[in-house]
């Protein structure tokens, strides 16, 4: 047998054990996520998460780096005998951070950090990655190359993921692929989501000023009321989707801070806004955000007032790599099942920060079911009752795993 037979021959040795051996894990991996549940911390402050992280690579032998802050860069070296082209580098990435949310579940493992819960799934994503980290670990002697472990800060914020590819994280050794998954509430317990081709949406942060004239709240007749202007302008922005996008693509623009006025007698001299456009083609993305800003501009000096938006871009949509898609999904079909691999047919408008890294390597990111419909676990993210079935958490381990070695010995990317 030939270096390369014996390389990819590993992956089919391999895949039918992960299941039962990601099983044998899954109460230690059930734990860590219930620890990093309890203790969540928001964009950039992920000091207990990155520290306890960095303590569960060092364990495995695996060495790891602080990088973007509070991040974790983790490198593993396969040791099986390398064939004749060069060893493959996998990189395999965690979001890390909570939201700024008040937990509202009565379980044992609740948050105990008043305002913040991990209401989004990344305590479930750091936890299976580094039971992949150590199930890898212990493969180490079945595949060359290298798998790089990415634990990523602030998703839901200022972004993590740019910051950690400014730092190298996708170099010295070139990263050939990089895959993630976010748990679904959507999807039961047992079942996957691939979607090919682009798969969540672009976003543009708006900050929108509308300027009145103060007078007494008694005499309105003095002054341009910006609080009524904002209602005028809240009122015109639906019909930005509505009116200016064609009916067969999507965008979304919301609103959802409106801040103005000092006093109930006062007729307001400004009030500001806090909006967000989410689109999937590049052409809707700058014609919404041109339009709105029209829109607002033209009611404010309708009303008297003047307006200012300014906008700030956001994450760039998230493009999967065909090849790879169908490398996730054969990997899901061989340990769940191929009837429990989805293959997703609309994107999403919600933002990923794994774009970054898709951009700029060939990338997939996945869907892991996470409802238990009998259990009630069924509420999505973003809300203080979210949480998931622990069940899933093996199957995302098995499945990353056997995703970095489908590339490591030769059947990917």
């Amino acid at each position: 047998m030939t270096d390369g037979k014996r390389e990819r021959a590993a992956v089919e040795d391999t895949t039918p054990d992960l299941l039962g051996r990601a099983r044998e894990l899954a109460e230690w991996v059930r734990e860590l996520r219930e620890e990093f549940h309890a203790h969540p911390e928001l964009g950039f402050a992920e000091i207990r998460t990155s520290r306890r992280v960095r303590e569960e690579l060092e364990k495995l032998g695996i060495s790891c780096r602080i990088v973007a802050r509070t991040g974790v860069l983790g490198l593993l070296e396969g040791t099986a005998p390398s064939s004749s082209g060069a060893p493959r580098v996998v990189a395999l990435r965690a979001d890390m951070d909570a939201l700024p949310i008040q937990e509202e579940n009565e379980v044992p493992y609740a948050s105990r950090t008043p305002g913040v819960m991990h209401a989004c799934g990344h305590d479930a994503h750091t936890a299976i990655l580094l039971g992949a980290a150590r199930l890898l670990a212990e493969l180490r002697d079945r595949f060359s190359g290298t798998v790089k472990f990415l634990f990523q800060p602030a998703e839901e914020s200022d972004g993590g993921a740019e910051p950690m590819i400014r730092e190298g994280v996708l170099e010295n050794p070139k990263v050939d692929a990089v895959f993630g998954l976010h748990v679904c509430p959507e999807l039961e317990v047992g079942r996957i989501g691939v979607k090919y081709g682009q798969m969540c949406a672009a976003s543009d942060a708006l900050d929108i000023v509308l300027r009145g004239c103060s007078s007494h709240g008694a005499y309105p007749h003095g002054g341009v009321d910006a609080v009524a202007v904002a209602g005028y302008v809240l009122t015109a922005l639906q019909s930005v989707v509505s009116r200016n996008v064609d009916p067969r693509d999507s965008a979304v623009v919301t609103v959802g801070v409106i801040r103005g006025g000092t006093a109930r007698n006062v007729i307001a001299d400004r009030v500001e806004m806090e909006a967000t456009v989410r689109t999937l083609l590049p052409e809707t993305r700058e014609k919404v955000n041109a339009r709105v800003a029209e829109v607002v501009k033209s009611v404010a000096e309708g009303l008297g007032g003047s307006a200012e938006v300014r906008r700030q871009e956001g994450y760039v949509p998230l493009l999967n790599d065909r090849a790879l898609v169908d490398l996730v999904a054969a990997s899901g079909a061989r340990l769940l099942g191929p009837e429990n691999v989805e293959v997703l047919e609309t994107a999403s408008l919600g933002v990923e920060d794994f774009a970054y890294f898709a951009q700029a390597v060939p990338g997939a990111f996945f869907r892991l079911g996470s409802a238990n419909r009998e259990k009630g676990l069924v509420v999505e993210g973003h809300n203080p009752h979210f949480d998931i079935d622990p069940a899933c958490l093996p199957l995302g381990v098995a499945i990353t795993v056997a995703n970095a070695l489908a590339v490591l010995c030769g059947k990917g990317a």
